[in-house]
């Protein structure tokens, strides 16, 4: 069995504007089917940042690890708005994430 070669991706997308940054998932992406198929490990605070072949997550906070497995089911629970220590809503649209802030409910 080959091994797979290690592509490391740090903030791969920070100053990009937003087609340079579409264009860069889209490459990743296209390389991530290729028969090259490296496996990637991108790194980056900004979900919308993440190859849309991105199969785990493993949100951190304060240096420690949060959870960690598949992607669906991290993004998709609480931990990534205790990552942030703040509450985000997460969507998902053509294999990319978005997220955006939410107001925190008022105090009582």
């Amino acid at each position: 069995m080959p091994s797979p070669r290690p592509l490391l991706l740090d903030e791969p997308a920070t100053g990009q504007d937003v087609a340079g940054g579409g264009r860069l998932l889209d490459r990743l992406e296209v390389l991530g089917l290729t028969r090259l198929d490296p496996a990637s490990v991108p790194v980056s605070r900004h979900l919308e940042g993440l190859p849309p072949g991105t199969t785990h997550a493993m949100p951190p906070r304060d240096g420690r690890c949060l959870a960690a497995g598949r992607v669906e089911e991290i993004l998709a629970g609480l931990q990534v708005g205790v990552c942030f220590d703040h509450p985000v809503r997460l969507t998902r649209a053509d294999g990319r994430w978005s997220v955006r802030t939410r107001r925190p409910a008022p105090a009582r």
